[in-house]
């Protein structure tokens, strides 16, 4: 593993933490910011919930459900999720264009070197199923058309032993906290 990918790997979600900071710095939300970065972040945690409760771990390969239209729907969720925040602060007023700088810049470097070491680590474990896998969904951005996704049941009990409810748990505070902050500023 290289040393970006392992600094990646073991700082992501550490680092996570000043970045929300910087971006809390900047916002300027509103109610319709918000309202409406809620709906975007709500469509990420569908993603997110729907990939959970297909994914099992180290049992076997995910193909089946939202894994059949990209290979990381967890991280694409995870992009909505950011993307929903920045609408609701208004990133784009008051130099919040630095707070979204430093967020897609934090996605592009952690998530690639994740990304890239976790396909490393299937490869590894699936050889050619992961390889057919690979060929034919895209690495982040989902696939709209073509075929259908491969059917196989979305199991809740998936979805609570992978602890996806935390994700939701988080919006829902990020979303509170952007709504006082807002009360705050008195807009």
């Amino acid at each position: 593993m290289s040393r970006a990918a392992d600094f990646a790997m073991r700082f992501r979600v550490r680092l996570g933490y000043p970045v929300a900071l910087i971006f809390l710095a900047f916002v300027r939300p509103l109610e319709k910011s918000i309202l409406i970065g809620a709906v975007i972040a709500v469509a990420g945690l569908l993603v997110r919930a729907a990939a959970a409760g297909h994914l099992r771990k180290q049992e076997q390969l995910a193909m089946a459900g939202p894994y059949a239209r990209t290979r990381n729907p967890l991280y694409f969720g995870s992009a909505l999720i950011a993307v929903g925040f920045l609408v609701a602060g208004r990133f784009w007023i008051n130099g919040g264009w630095i707070a979204a700088a430093v967020v897609a810049a934090y996605f592009v470097y952690f998530y690639r070197a994740v990304m890239k070491r976790e396909e490393e680590e299937l490869r590894a474990r699936y050889g050619p199923v992961f390889e057919e896998y690979a060929a034919r969904v895209p690495l982040f951005l989902p696939r709209l058309g073509g075929g259908a996704a491969l059917a196989e049941e979305f199991s809740r009990e998936q979805y609570w032993r992978n602890r996806e409810y935390q994700a939701a748990l988080g919006v829902l505070g990020g979303i509170g906290v952007l709504w006082a902050i807002m009360l705050v500023q008195g807009s």
